[in-house]
This record gives structure tokens, C-alpha cells and sequence, in this order.
């Protein structure tokens, strides 16, 4: 029998039993991967941005845990020959409503006590990054990026060196609750656990239910499309390029950034997905969308949001109104420039009235913890997040 069942091998996964098993070296554990590999989801489908923690309100697991992650992921891939590049963040502003909102942005990072903010000009806009053109801008120089797939792979040697299991093509099927422990039946045959911590992401909601615990919440997976730069127009992006956010949703806009992978991405936009693995347009689960649709959660957001949805959607489709997005912040890019790229899909958890949650959402039931909302900034906030659920483990459970 194993003293801990982690259910999702994505980073946040591998931290935790990372975390459990330093401070539980004795424990048995193992890590359960539906895929065949580690990070294959929202962990390897990512801008690979080390954010700095300026977007998320003061007070928040988002703030808290991403200004601490930033130190301890460039701190943990320094230590382990991971290559990450601290080329800077700027965002950009040219609207007096886009400037309001960068003032208001500005002064949430100074809460969230980000180091090296700084509030820039048109002059040291040009310094920074030449071929941008804004009013103002906020400069994060300490925002990096990192390959989070070799982050997660580190994270899976450690695991295993630390004496932990991983197991790949092992999907949940099934969970019976025994007296003194929980029966896992899989599709690698039935699993004995005392306890039970659900990292599985886009399917957390699914995992929560599997197990008998109602998460008052559904995924609705939002796809996020990319173009990158042709070569010879790289030169036009020197760092990070972002939009100043709208702070009615948890998405930071279009945004061009440069990548460890040796390119220039330009996305992503945020249009629902009709599966929640459905990283091409084309993808379709009846069985998703139809969850989807029957969720009252979802319409209730539907209600309030569709004109933001068919804007998203006419974005997704449109390259010229992709173009647009990326125009207002470097108005030399044609689209000529911008060649077809991946996606990834966001696992957004909604609530039962609509509201799309904007920040991370970690609960324990019974013999189990769920990590039911941990989209950006999770990848950087990952060894942080593992710590907290190692450390609610530690408080729950006996081990």
C-alpha cells in the first residue's frame, strides 16, 4: 500500500511529490501519468515565462506564491544546469484608459513587493526594446523564461531519486473508499493508498468528483493560439512585449515573447475549446463540450462575457485581427511576418455563478487534497505551490 497517490505528472504534480518526499523520506509514494510522459498538457504548452508577480492582487495565493517562485525556480534551474534567460517584461500603454490601468498595475507590483519595477518613457522604451511604440510602459527586468518541460523532467529525476514512483499510461478510473484507506482502480489495475492528491489540471474537476468530493467549480478549457516570427524579423523583439491586461479577466493578452526553444512567439489569444485536450480548433469531445453545455456555470459566464467571446473568436480566425492585436505594440509587424505555431489549453475553473476563478484554488477533503485552479502563474509558482500542499499534507494528514 502507498502512503500518498499523486493523480497528474504536469510540474505542479512533480513538485508536490517532490515536496512530500523531502519532508517524508520514509513515505511510499507514486505519481500517476495518464500520457506517456511527463508535462504533456498545460506544462509543456506555455509562453515559458518566469513571471514576476505584478498582475495578481495584493494578498493573494497568485501574489504571494509567484514573487517567491520566480526566487526559488531561478534559484532551482541555477542549481540544476537548466538555462533560463532574465530578459525583462515590458508592457506598454498608449491609451489615457491604458495608461489608468498600467498606474494601477504599477502600484499592485510595488504591493506585491516585485523588485525592479520601473515606471518608463518613450526615450527608455526605445533603449529597451527599440522597435516598440507606446506612451509609457512598466519595465519588469527580473521576469525571465525557462523550457518548463526541462524544469518538469528535473522535477521527475528527483522524484525518483528520492526513492518516489512515476507511472505513465495510468489513467483514474475509479476510486473506492475502504475505512483506513482509498482503492484507486486504474487502467493498470487497482492501486491501495492512505491518501490522495489530485494535480491533474485540465481533468482536477473530474478527479475531484472521482473521489467523492464536490470541487463547486468545472473546467472550461480555453484554447490559446500562436503564431512566431519568421527569422529574419526576430530582430523586432528583444525580451517580453505584453499589453496592458484587462483586469476584468484572467488572461494577459496577445503578447510577443521570446522563447529558450530559439524563436519568437507571438500569442496567445484565450477562445473556448471544445475538448479539453483540443489544441487545434479541429479537435471535438462530445463528451467535453457537451459537459460544457450543461454546466449553469457556464451560460451565467456566457451571459456576461459573449461579447468578449466573439471577439476572441473572430481573433482565432482572423489573422488580420490577430495582426491588429500584435500591431499595437509593434506596429512594423506585417503579416507576412508571422508564421503558424502551436497551442496550448488553459484549464479555467468556473464557478457555479460564472465566475471564472482568478486565483489559485487548493482544498482538502477528507483523505484527499485537491489543486483545483492553478493556471499562470502555476508553472513559475510551482515549487511554492508543492511546498504548501506538502505542508497542508503534513497538517491533514498522518504520514
Amino acid at each position: 500500500m502507498y502512503d500518498v497517490v499523486v493523480v497528474g505528472a504536469g510540474i505542479i504534480g512533480l513538485s508536490t511529490a517532490m515536496a512530500l518526499l523531502d519532508r517524508y523520506p520514509k513515505a511510499r509514494l507514486v505519481v500517476l501519468e495518464k500520457d506517456a510522459t511527463s508535462a504533456t498538457q498545460q506544462s509543456g504548452h506555455n509562453s515559458g515565462v518566469i513571471h514576476s508577480g505584478i498582475y495578481y492582487k495584493p494578498g493573494s495565493f497568485k501574489s504571494k506564491f509567484c514573487v517567491e517562485g520566480r526566487r526559488t525556480m531561478a534559484a532551482f534551474c541555477e542549481d540544476n544546469g537548466i538555462p533560463t534567460w532574465r530578459c525583462g517584461k515590458l508592457i506598454v500603454a498608449n491609451s489615457e484608459a491604458e495608461i489608468a490601468r498600467l498606474e494601477a498595475l504599477h502600484e499592485r507590483g510595488l504591493a506585491n513587493q516585485v523588485e525592479g519595477l520601473e515606471r518608463v518613457g518613450p526615450d527608455r522604451i526605445n533603449e529597451i526594446e527599440p522597435h516598440v511604440r507606446a506612451r509609457e510602459a512598466l519595465w519588469a527586468p527580473n521576469t525571465g523564461i525557462v523550457d518548463f518541460r526541462k524544469v518538469a523532467a528535473a522535477f521527475a529525476d528527483k522524484v525518483r531519486l528520492a526513492g518516489g514512483e512515476i507511472r505513465f499510461h495510468c489513467a483514474l478510473l475509479r476510486a473506492i473508499d475502504r475505512s483506513s484507506h482509498t482503492v484507486l482502480e486504474t487502467t493498470s489495475g487497482a492501486i491501495e493508498t492512505r491518501h490522495v492528491i489530485n494535480c491533474a489540471g485540465l481533468h482536477s474537476d473530474r478527479v475531484a468528483l472521482t473521489m467523492g468530493t464536490d470541487p463547486g467549480l468545472q473546467i472550461i478549457p480555453f484554447r490559446g493560439e500562436y503564431f512566431t516570427l519568421k527569422k529574419e524579423r526576430e530582430h523586432l523583439v528583444k525580451g517580453l512585449i505584453y499589453p496592458v491586461p484587462d483586469p476584468t479577466f484572467p488572461f494577459l493578452g496577445v503578447h510577443l515573447t521570446q522563447t529558450m526553444k530559439g524563436w519568437v512567439e507571438a500569442g496567445p489569444n484565450a477562445v473556448l475549446a471544445t475538448q479539453r485536450e483540443g489544441y487545434s480548433r479541429w479537435n471535438f469531445s462530445p463528451r467535453d463540450f457537451s459537459e460544457t453545455l450543461a454546466y449553469p456555470g457556464f451560460w451565467k459566464m456566457l451571459a456576461r462575457d459573449w461579447r468578449t467571446g466573439l471577439w476572441e473568436i473572430n481573433r482565432s480566425l482572423r489573422k488580420s485581427v490577430f495582426l491588429a492585436s500584435l500591431q499595437a505594440l509593434v506596429p512594423e509587424l506585417t503579416a507576412q511576418d508571422l508564421a503558424g505555431a502551436g497551442s496550448g489549453v488553459r484549464a479555467q475553473a468556473v464557478d457555479r455563478a460564472g465566475n471564472l476563478l482568478d486565483d489559485f484554488r487548493i482544498e482538502q477533503a477528507g483523505r484527499s487534497i485537491h489543486v483545483l485552479n492553478a493556471p499562470s502563474p502555476g508553472a513559475t509558482s510551482s515549487l511554492v505551490i508543492g511546498q504548501h500542499v506538502a505542508e497542508l499534507a503534513a497538517s491533514q494528514f498522518s504520514l
